[in-house]
């Protein structure tokens, strides 16, 4: 016990600014999380542009590393170099964390799970081109890649707050941030069955979905998505409301929880116009762009959040 507490002491005196050598970790983490957002949104222009099998072999693009002088194989071998480079941060990141021991304690469990996690992304990836962009690995390539980009954005955070040690994940920053993190990423599910099942362009009109000819299967699970929305994005606003209205001064979690709600709104409209307008390709980009962008916002907000009501580490005079 008193190992345990004297290494979080070490990491609380780093992350105070008397111990420089965590600065390279956290940027490291801001780094790896904003070319991860990056990469999603690549990915997404990968999509809808149907550029996935662009490059059929796996991973060099043909037999070959480059250049690429078509549209297709350049967009999606682009893809994948941005992912080599997000994957090299990451254990950069995990190499320094483990030579920091003490020091980078607190950063063990994200960091790991972030190596987790990029390892199945990875290989979802092979599987994707394997087998033809099939719609449930294509589905699956984007949940992994948005719970990547969850774990990495709390990674970031935690570099720079320094959350060691916590009662209770769930307790901690509350059951609604929680239900709320739950709920904006049944959303993304939601919306990217909707894209891989063909359904995007089923109803155009909005909110409701009348004088559609689309077959009643993708009628329903447009309508599906928009319900979900409107349950679950109700939750997301209640949650972000609840944190400006509670926090006094302007600080980042009040920054971040209005950054969320109009990000929200934002993504709101942006749907509505994908629909009225038969889902262009361009504007089904910059919706997943701007539904990434929120979720990484909430995440941001709940580790902050955690990190806010982390127990004090009691001073050495205390602990005598």
């Amino acid at each position: 016990m008193k190992n345990r507490d004297g290494e979080e002491r070490i990491a609380r005196r780093s992350l105070d600014g008397r111990d420089p050598s965590l600065r390279w970790l956290r940027w490291l983490s801001v780094a790896a999380a904003v070319l991860t957002y990056c990469l999603i949104v690549l990915g997404s222009t990968v999509r809808v542009t149907n550029s996935g099998m662009g490059c059929p072999g796996w991973p060099l693009c043909s037999g070959h590393i480059g250049p690429i002088d078509k549209f297709h194989p350049l967009l999606e071998q682009s893809h994948r170099y941005l992912a080599s480079i997000v994957t090299v941060l990451i254990l950069a990141l995990a190499a320094l964390t483990w030579r920091l021991g003490p020091k980078a304690r607190f950063m063990r469990a994200p960091v790991i799970a972030s190596v987790a996690v990029i390892a199945v992304q990875i290989a979802l990836g092979a599987i994707t081109v394997v087998t033809d962009n099939a719609p449930i690995t294509v589905a699956l390539h984007l949940a992994t890649g948005l719970l990547f980009l969850g774990i990495i954005t709390a990674t970031a955070v935690t570099a720079f707050t320094g959350a060691t040690r916590s009662r209770s994940w769930l307790s901690e920053p509350g059951y609604l941030a929680w239900v709320a993190v739950v709920g904006l990423f049944i959303i993304l599910i939601s919306g990217s069955l909707v894209v891989d099942g063909g359904a995007q362009s089923a109803c155009k009109s909005w909110p409701a979905c009348s004088g559609s000819t689309a077959p009643s299967g993708l009628v329903a699970l447009q309508l599906t998505h928009r319900s979900v929305v409107l349950i679950c994005g109700t939750i997301v606003a209640i949650y972000l409301t609840t944190l400006v209205r509670r926090t006094g001064a302007f600080d980042a979690q009040r920054v971040l929880a209005l950054a969320g709600l109009l990000l929200l709104a934002v993504q709101v409209v942006a749907g509505a116009f994908d629909a009225i307008l038969g889902a262009p390709p361009w504007l089904a980009d910059i919706h997943l762009a701007l539904a990434s962008a929120l979720w990484a916002t909430v995440v941001a907000v709940v580790a902050l959040t955690r990190s806010i009501t982390t127990p004090k580490i009691p001073s050495a005079r205390a602990l005598s």
